[in-house]
């Protein structure tokens, strides 16, 4: 079984990526909201997958953190619930939102997740109620690693602890690299990105 990818995101579409391992594109499916956490193409990104296999397909989805993928395979379990409508809960809702959501009974939370008729909305606020309290809320795990170690991975590092998103880390601490060239240094790199990310 695949239980992470670690590769290029070469390609992005509105429900799927593509992310090449050693010359191998894997097709991952994913939500909206780990979609909008990968980097661009062609960026190096960590990916948790679910695997599932059928007669007549092997299909991967992917997550950007644990929490969310530990959601997917709880929602998968209540009946009407595929991988599809699944992927759409956690495009509409959070894992924080989706246990906000169950135990407050909210039904129209849940109806806003392409899919979910007030019919199903009731099934699983029934069915996950005992569930959801015990379920994680999410972690902040980025799937977003630095193009390489070193000073990049520590400035990287060091920006993300003082509380910005790794994302945006990444990509100034690239642009900063590309213009500073071989007269980069560790502590020009968190000055100067810290300029950049306050912008």
């Amino acid at each position: 079984m695949i239980a992470q990818l670690t590769g290029r995101v070469v390609a992005m579409e509105a429900d799927r990526c593509v992310v090449d391992v050693n010359g191998v594109g894997y097709l991952v499916h994913a939500s909206t909201r780990t979609l909008s956490a990968l980097p661009m193409p062609p960026s190096v990104a960590l990916v948790l997958c679910e695997m599932q296999v059928r007669e007549d397909a092997i299909t991967l989805y992917g997550f950007a953190e644990p929490a969310e993928r530990d959601w997917f395979r709880l929602l998968t379990t209540v009946q009407g619930v595929g991988a599809k409508v699944a992927l759409n809960i956690l495009s509409a809702l959070s894992p924080r939102e989706l246990v906000a959501a169950i135990q407050a009974g909210d039904r129209g939370a849940l109806t806003k997740a392409s899919g979910v008729g007030l019919k199903l909305a009731v099934r699983l606020l029934t069915e996950l109620r005992e569930k959801a309290g015990a379920m994680p809320v999410g972690t902040g795990f980025s799937p977003v690693l630095p193009a390489s170690g070193g000073m990049e991975a520590d400035a990287v590092s060091a920006l993300v602890n003082l509380g910005y998103r790794r994302p945006e880390v990444v990509a100034a601490v690239a642009k900063l690299l590309e213009r500073a060239g071989d007269g980069a240094t560790l502590d020009g790199l968190i000055r100067d990105g810290l300029k950049e990310l306050a912008r």
